[in-house]
């Protein structure tokens, strides 16, 4: 691709086009959290500090996953067949791995492994995370999507979104171990290491099924009053928090693990999709498909994890998904530019 200078910007919660390439927006927190009046008023407490050139056509991302060990941040570049891997202290390309129709990625430190989810292929990929190289590849059903990882029985849960099932993958071989039928389409999948047990949306139910992963079977299923097509989920199991995005009605939902209650609904952007955390401020930041903001200036982007503290949406070009740096206050956005910038 054609080299793409990095610029740095000090604009608040707009990100500024420099040249028509995929490009990294690597943002830094602009200190602790502050009130809801203050960030409707100001928009999101983000700073750019780089934008990173990326290999391949300017077209849609999908996952992203950092693994603090190597500071090396995956990125799937869906409509590429690409996952890169981007050292975040040099903001450089190390690895580009093929990988048909990419979606899903999640680093496992412990492992020195990385999964992704070849949709295209409709197969998950064990990938050795100091090398690149592939050293497995297994069945994951019709549309391999989310991915999550349990440490406790080393297994891999991978959402088929339109064969309604989470196929099991055992991390240290990369072979395949089951499926479980979900009774609906599968949206994203998440491990909650509070009850050791996976959560996985069902979007075609407006539920979640849990998931035992000891014995590969769903013990129990949580309704979302208020929700349709439950596709994007996030657990913060210190707090016993669950966040579900609704793309059918663009709602944010905040679910008590405890009581398996909804107790929190705001309105974001259409299309929402994954979402991510910045444990350290607190901040919970939801992406749209769409590129759309909320039709509120008071619906959520970035809202406290522990209530409705919202921040005024950033609005993006494209796609994107965003990988949150609690230690270095980060978050990194692969997004494509706007046709004919």
């Amino acid at each position: 691709m054609p080299s793409v200078p990095v610029t740095i910007s000090r604009a608040r919660g707009v990100l500024r086009a420099a040249a028509c390439a995929a490009l990294l927006s690597v943002l830094a927190g602009a200190g602790a959290a502050t009130t809801a009046s203050a960030h409707s008023a100001a928009g999101l407490p983000l700073k750019t500090v780089a934008r990173v050139p990326l290999s391949g056509p300017a077209n849609r991302f999908d996952y992203t996953s950092l693994d603090p060990t190597t500071n090396l941040l995956w990125i799937s570049h869906m409509n590429a067949s690409e996952l890169l891997a981007l050292d975040i202290t040099t903001r450089k390309i190390v690895m580009t791995i093929p990988a048909p129709g990419v979606h899903g990625v999640i680093a496992v430190p412990s492992l020195h492994r990385v999964f992704a989810s070849a949709t295209d292929a409709h197969s998950v990929l064990t990938i050795d995370s100091r090398t690149g190289k592939v050293l497995a590849t297994a069945a994951a059903g019709d549309y391999p999507d989310g991915l999550a990882y349990d440490p406790v029985e080393r297994r891999v849960f991978v959402s088929d979104e339109h064969g309604g099932v989470e196929t099991v993958i055992d991390a240290r071989s990369g072979k395949r171990i089951t499926a479980i039928g979900l009774g609906g389409g599968a949206g994203n999948v998440q491990y909650d290491a509070g009850t050791g047990l996976i959560l996985a949306a069902v979007q075609t139910r407006d539920d979640i099924a849990v998931i035992d992963p000891r014995k590969n079977r769903i013990i129990r299923r949580i309704a979302l009053a208020h929700c349709r097509s439950d596709h994007g989920l996030l657990v913060d199991s210190p707090r016993r928090l669950a966040f579900v995005a609704c793309s059918g009605n663009a709602v944010l939902l905040t679910l008590d693990l405890r009581t398996s209650k909804v107790t929190g609904r705001a309105s974001i952007g259409s299309s929402p999709d994954v979402l991510a955390l910045d444990t350290s401020l607190h901040r919970l930041y939801v992406s749209a498909e769409s590129g759309d903001a909320p039709s509120s200036p008071k619906a959520p982007t970035a809202c406290a994890s522990s209530g409705w503290r919202s921040s005024r949406p950033t609005r993006t070009p494209s796609p994107l998904t965003r990988a949150a740096t609690s230690s270095t206050f980060r978050s990194r956005m692969p997004a494509a530019t706007a046709p004919g910038c």
